[in-house]
């Protein structure tokens, strides 16, 4: 995915609250490749790809993929361990918007937060292998007895065939697709390959650079968005969107993921077409 630019953040304290009191740069996160193919499916933990948002949780603070803390009530805080954590606020498959616009409150509700879960599988600068971390992350989530807080389920890969199953499995079921994570890797941050996500369409992210007006049934408003990629590949998202983000379309400078069916001979994203916002949380 695309990074944004990298910014700081002024946070304050408030009583109750988990708002921002410092100044914050993006946390380093392990950023996962695309899987093209898949050759020894046994080298790696599986799990299902949630559809959540990205938190790091560092002892004390919770803070989006931004380095933005996020607004949380007091007692989900209070439940969680002082060990530093990475995973995803999530609440139930397709259910981001939803989400989405929980986590983003500068002023959380108790109610909404109910629902909330966060699903860790992650232990940030801890060593040994990832399947190591994984089996003590278990250990850890189990040992703090707060139901919100989980620990996303890890499975050694067999062979492609049953890879694929559940593959099969997971978006029949409303899922997005699998994460599979290297066993042996040591803990890393940036884009690696240690960390890979399948699923029957690739998504990316791109930053819009123009509006292409639309003709025929749409015009008088969005015909298409003109993106760039992180490779510089500049092209055209013009499916994907609702009659009410052609009238007010994604400002120059957002960023949005799309999804595609691999890449064309000459390596633009084949059928691209706009999924969402990318929200700047």
């Amino acid at each position: 995915m695309a990074q944004v630019t990298r910014r700081q953040f002024m946070f304050m304290a408030a009583a109750g609250l988990c708002v921002p009191n410092a100044s914050r740069a993006a946390p380093p996160l392990l950023l996962a490749r695309e899987a093209d193919r898949i050759e020894d499916p046994s080298r790696y933990l599986v799990s299902e790809k949630l559809d959540g948002v990205r938190a790091l949780w560092d002892g004390t603070l919770l803070r989006f993929r931004s380095g933005r803390a996020v607004a949380v009530p007091s007692w989900f805080i209070a439940s969680l361990p002082r060990q530093a954590l990475d995973g995803e606020l999530w609440m139930a498959r397709g259910s981001f918007d939803a989400l989405s616009g929980i986590v983003r409150r500068t002023q959380p509700r108790d109610d909404e937060w109910r629902a909330v879960r966060y699903q860790v599988f992650e232990l940030p600068d801890a060593p040994g292998t990832f399947e190591q971390r994984a089996s003590r992350l278990k250990q850890i989530v189990a040992q703090s007895d707060f139901t919100q807080l989980g620990c996303i389920e890890q499975v050694r890969g067999t062979d492609r065939a049953s890879l694929q199953r559940r593959l099969d499995q997971v978006v029949a079921a409303g899922g997005e697709g699998l994460m599979l994570h290297l066993a042996d890797a040591p803990y890393l941050t940036g884009r690696s390959d240690a960390l890979l996500k399948l699923k029957p369409m690739h998504d990316r992210e791109a930053v819009v650079i123009g509006h292409v007006p639309g003709r025929g049934k749409h015009e008088g408003r969005l015909g298409a968005l003109q993106v760039r990629d992180d490779d510089g590949r500049v092209f055209l998202l013009g499916t994907g969107m609702s009659d009410a983000q052609r009238e007010s379309p994604p400002p120059i400078g957002a960023i949005v993921t799309y999804i595609h069916r691999g890449e064309t001979p000459g390596g633009a994203p084949r059928f691209a077409s706009f999924l969402r916002v990318r929200e700047a949380i």
